[in-house]
């Protein structure tokens, strides 16, 4: 009885926690949406604003790894309903790397934009905005990655199953929102390219 009565107020303690990332992940909505929209203002549908560049190969292939990324983190969410704790850590460690690996495969992209001549500050602001889009998106794959770690040291610890079940389901929202947030972003650079 008074565990179910820990449990019930944990959930409660819980909620506004949950509210509060969801209010964040529609302002970072709302953010990558007003970027979009700059830089379909700055081009105008001109093809002399638009980027004027085929993009690095590294970016589709940082693609192949965050979409996988979410599939392990899939699978730990999964272990862990089950109470597979081993599997949980596994699949967490996984989608870790993966997403370090995301991050590694970016900064690889930048570096093949520089060596094609594509700096943040240069003449066709459309160029910049290839900077400014991955930037942003990196800044909150490191706060998925916090969250992901958050998530994997409670699953080592001896914490009540509730609290392990809601760090993987903070880090499973928000790590599917910043994949679908790539892959919309990708696409948009797709569609913009030369």
């Amino acid at each position: 009885m008074m565990a179910q009565l820990q449990q019930d107020k944990d959930k409660l303690n819980l909620a506004p926690k949950k509210f509060n990332m969801w209010l964040f992940i529609f302002t970072s909505f709302m953010f990558f949406a007003a970027l979009t929209s700059g830089f379909i203002v700055y081009s105008g549908g001109s093809t002399s604003r638009g980027i004027k560049i085929i993009l690095p190969h590294a970016f589709m292939y940082s693609t192949g790894v965050i979409v996988v990324s979410s599939v392990t983190l899939f699978m730990a969410s999964r272990a862990a309903k089950r109470l597979q704790f081993d599997k949980q850590r596994l699949f967490l460690w996984l989608t870790a790397v993966l997403g370090i690996a995301f991050f590694a495969i970016q900064i690889y992209g930048w570096s093949v934009l520089v060596k094609m001549g594509v700096y943040f500050v240069n003449p066709n602001a459309s160029q910049s905005f290839i900077y400014v889009f991955t930037g942003m998106h990196l800044l909150h794959i490191i706060a998925g990655l916090g969250l992901i770690f958050n998530a994997l040291s409670g699953s080592y610890k001896n914490i009540p199953q509730v609290r392990n079940l809601f760090r993987m389901e903070f880090a499973s929202i928000f790590w599917h929102f910043i994949d679908i947030i790539w892959i919309y972003l990708y696409v948009f650079l797709l569609l913009n390219q030369y």
